[in-house]
């Protein structure tokens, strides 16, 4: 019988991370005033987060100029690891970006709710927006073309890594309108019109993962087009998510798949925040036991179906054109709880030919006292049994992913309706200071 009583268990206080050992010789340990933005003063655009009282900055020479390259725990993460760290947010200036590329970060995700906090909270776009409304653009078209300046320039930022990992990473995603869940013909025109008007080769067309737009991922990779499918809350969605990659990979009839890449947005904290009220619900001890360990444990059986799906005759077919695995990219990493530590949903998640994208908090708990060491698979067995514990006590699997993606269908469309809405409210106060 599988023991699920200590599987990633989230009860230990916020400050008993493993303790470091003592740096070696060439480690630099910087310390900034708690006050201070850890990467840029300019960052606070995007975020003003709690930031952690020191950063640990191993230092390495390079090739014994005398120069210093500034190491952090994300790079170990990739080189030591195979995982890609992202940063999960993007504001003007996107400049900003160049000290997080420094300390390792390799790619940029976004969504409707990260420019509707952007935009809304910045007055950096009023200049553009000013041009585009009096130019006769309306407002949702001026809405893209900001949108799409923030991506490029973004992209241009990434583009070096992308081309020193031969397009296995530095990538940017921009998501199509979350008004187009439901609708998958749209969905396939919006990706096409997205992919020509960023006109770079490391952007990501992000495709939610819902019932109607899975076909549309197996069109749009049919295309050529690469894609980031997000929204993914289950193990039966993220099979099918596989499975319309591959089909599209088969039906594009291009000899070469190399530059047709994709990552799987598997979601996690959102995961606990659901399932735990249900145990609390619930009420008994086991239920309550298992609290802040179904999304890490669901998470390690999706490495599981990877692992499977990318395998095989059909797997080693489409390589031969070469091909690239969909890598699975963990989202939703930062915790909801504060009773949990801080970076419960990246460190049990660190595994080879994986993403994790981080927003602020996440990505500077990461950075002061998170620790490199592969963990997706070490306790198998253990997510197993959570996984099947949870159903026994009555947690429906299928429920949760549906009403999760039903959730963040619906906080995207908010997002989206609400940005419009202030940006409409901003159009009309330009028009009346220029009459």
């Amino acid at each position: 019988m599988v023991s699920i009583s200590n599987f990633s268990s989230p009860a230990t206080p916020l400050n008993s991370s493993p303790i470091l050992p003592p740096p070696p010789a060439t480690t630099t340990i910087l310390r900034f005033p708690s006050k201070l933005p850890l990467f840029s003063h300019r960052m606070s655009l995007c975020s003003t987060a709690p930031l952690a009282a020191s950063l640990v900055v191993k230092s390495s020479q390079n090739g014994g100029n005398g120069s210093y390259v500034k190491r952090t725990t994300l790079h170990d993460l990739y080189e030591k690891q195979g995982q890609s760290p992202w940063y999960d947010n993007l504001c003007r200036p996107v400049t900003d970006l160049l000290p997080l590329i420094e300390s390792g970060v390799r790619g940029v995700t976004s969504n409707p709710a990260i420019f509707q906090k952007a935009i809304s909270t910045s007055n950096a776009y009023n200049d553009q927006f000013r041009e585009l409304v009096q130019g006769g653009k309306d407002i949702e078209s001026a809405y893209w073309e900001l949108v799409v300046k923030d991506i490029q320039d973004a992209c241009r930022l990434f583009e070096p890594i992308y081309d020193e990992t031969d397009g296995g990473d530095g990538y940017v995603s921009v998501e199509v309108s979350p008004r187009l869940a439901d609708d998958t013909q749209g969905t396939v025109d919006a990706a096409k019109w997205l992919h020509k008007v960023v006109e770079r080769p490391n952007v990501y067309i992000k495709i939610p993962a819902t019932a109607a737009c899975v076909p549309s991922v197996k069109e749009v990779i049919s295309l050529g087009i690469s894609v980031n499918v997000t929204l993914i809350f289950s193990l039966s969605r993220y099979e099918a998510v596989i499975d319309a990659y591959l089909d599209g990979l088969e039906a594009s009839g291009l000899d070469d798949l190399s530059r047709v890449t994709s990552v799987a947005s598997f979601f996690v904290s959102r995961v606990d925040t659901l399932v735990d009220g249900m145990l609390e619900n619930i009420g008994t001890p086991e239920a309550l036991n298992l609290r802040g360990k179904a999304a890490n444990a669901q998470a390690a059986l999706a490495f599981q179906l990877y692992q499977k799906k990318f395998s095989g005759p059909r797997w080693e077919a489409l390589v031969k054109k070469g091909a690239k695995k969909q890598r699975l990219l963990w989202a939703s990493t930062s915790v909801k709880n504060p009773a949990y530590p801080d970076t419960l949903y990246v460190a049990p998640l660190v595994g080879p030919d994986t993403v994790s994208t981080m927003p602020d908090q996440a990505l500077q708990a990461f950075i002061d006292h998170g620790t490199v060491g592969r963990t997706i698979d070490s306790n198998v067995g253990e997510a197993e049994g959570i996984y099947s514990a949870l159903e026994k006590l009555g947690i429906d699997w299928s429920y949760v992913g549906s009403r999760l993606e039903d959730e963040g269908v619906v906080s995207f469309k908010k997002s989206f309706d609400s940005l419009l809405d202030s940006l409409q409210e901003k159009a009309n106060s330009m028009k009346l200071v220029n009459l």
